[in-house]
């Protein structure tokens, strides 16, 4: 096969006690999985269907990397949350079978440029923008899901500088993670390699240059990141 420029590297993570390392192949983001913080957005946290949006695999940025501070926002806001790394494929998958397709689990953050997302919202316009960017989708190393003993009941924060800015458990999520599954599921034809953000708390708030944000969650290898100044 001949290409008329080099292609992309495949973006991938460390997984963790492994050489290997894991190939992303897309990034869902479930909005508002959490009734706290879609009551903060003035949303009604009842059940009603989880939506997604995507971010594009190489907007992954790892552990321990300097991040840009993107353009065109003045309003860059730290969005904590549980990601699952698949690592069976499949479409219409039962949320009982829903763990079998499961391959590890990290901690990542969801960075939002919040005023594109909410100039986006009133002009009813995609979040891409607001979401999508460059560098939008830091992730620690995963955990393979046999070493993770309750991903149903993970406690997880983020630590901006030294002071908590958002802490919650996974047994606050709206739709639990193998319902997320199986509606995803139901939308795409879900492959190895496919990241899910499965929401994030109450707390989210803006960074700044020159921040040191650290993610942990309970048994998974912490993620960390600068806001480069």
């Amino acid at each position: 096969m001949r290409y008329i420029f080099d292609p992309p590297p495949q973006t991938s993570l460390p997984i963790e006690g492994s050489d290997a390392r894991f190939p992303v192949r897309r990034i869902f983001c479930v909005g508002r999985n959490y009734a706290d913080h879609a009551r903060e957005m003035g949303s009604d946290p009842d059940r009603e269907p989880p939506f997604f949006f995507t971010k594009p695999a190489d907007a992954i940025l790892e552990s321990g990397a300097r991040m840009s501070y993107p353009k065109l926002t003045r309003n860059l806001h730290h969005e904590l949350e549980l990601v699952i790394a698949l690592g069976r494929g499949g479409e219409n998958i039962s949320a009982s079978r829903a763990s079998a397709h499961i391959f590890g689990y990290a901690i990542g953050l969801d960075m939002t440029r919040r005023d594109l997302q909410e100039e986006a919202k009133q002009t009813r316009r995609p979040w891409d923008s607001g979401k999508a960017f460059d560098q939008s989708a830091p992730c620690g190393a995963l955990t393979p899901a046999d070493r993770v003993a309750r991903p149903g009941a993970l406690a997880i924060s983020l630590r901006i500088n030294g002071d908590v800015r958002q802490s919650g458990s996974t047994t606050d999520l709206i739709w639990s993670i193998e319902e997320v599954i199986a509606h995803l599921s139901r939308s795409f034809t879900l492959a190895p390699g496919d990241l899910i953000y499965s929401g994030t708390p109450a707390g989210v708030g803006p960074v700044l240059r020159g921040d040191h944000l650290i993610a942990e969650g309970e048994g998974l290898t912490p993620l960390e990141i600068t806001i480069a100044s």
